[in-house]
């Protein structure tokens, strides 16, 4: 990633057309990447990787956090509204971690935009989503789920693949936190490869 000079931040000031044009479209393609979800057998079986926050993190990384976190929020509101089956609670969940990955990321690049502060970005999001995700999780988005999946079945599929999760806390441990971890660096390295091809476009 080149330092690029042209870059417009989508900041405290008003978004342009242009901006709102760019993360519509960006957020139309995260939530079609969505879909194109699977599992991983090392995993549960109810955490599924999709490539949806990649629009998001390439987004915020050449127009700003901001820009970032809007494009989480539509993604997942059109995913709410068009195939939700968990009252929502499935995309609050997406957008929480999701936020947590991209916006420390952009903050970062942003301070100095090279490879360097990319590579530094991506791996503090990634050690974010993974330890605030987890905590998300546990005290949050894990008891939501509950409500539409018995608590007992959900840590069955964790036992199934590690016979260590017997209970909440080390489903996190071990399921959701590895699991995180993993999910972020498999969207920094596409990052890496897709961005300087992908930010012309963002930046006329």
């Amino acid at each position: 990633m080149e330092k690029v000079e042209k870059a417009t931040p989508v900041t405290r000031s008003r978004l342009t057309t242009s901006q709102l044009t760019k993360i519509s479209a960006l957020a139309v393609m995260a939530y079609v990447l969505m879909f194109l979800e699977f599992g991983l057998p090392f995993f549960p079986g109810f955490l599924k990787v999709d490539f949806s926050d990649l629009p998001a993190l390439i987004g915020a990384f050449a127009m700003g956090p901001v820009a970032g976190i809007l494009i989480q929020l539509v993604k997942n509101l059109i995913h709410f509204i068009t195939k939700s089956w968990s009252g929502g609670v499935g995309e609050l969940a997406n957008f929480i971690v999701g936020v947590f990955y991209v916006v420390p990321a952009a903050l970062i690049y942003h301070y100095k935009k090279d490879q360097k502060h990319a590579l530094l970005g991506m791996l503090v999001g990634t050690v974010c989503m993974t330890v605030l995700g987890s905590s998300a999780n546990y005290f949050v988005l894990i008891p939501m789920y509950s409500q539409f999946m018995p608590l007992e079945a959900i840590i069955e599929m964790g036992a199934v693949i590690n016979p260590r999760i017997v209970d909440v806390k080390t489903l996190v441990l071990y399921g959701i936190a590895p699991f995180n971890f993993f999910k972020g660096l498999m969207i920094a390295g596409m990052t890496l490869v897709l961005y300087k091809r992908i930010s012309p476009l963002l930046k006329k």
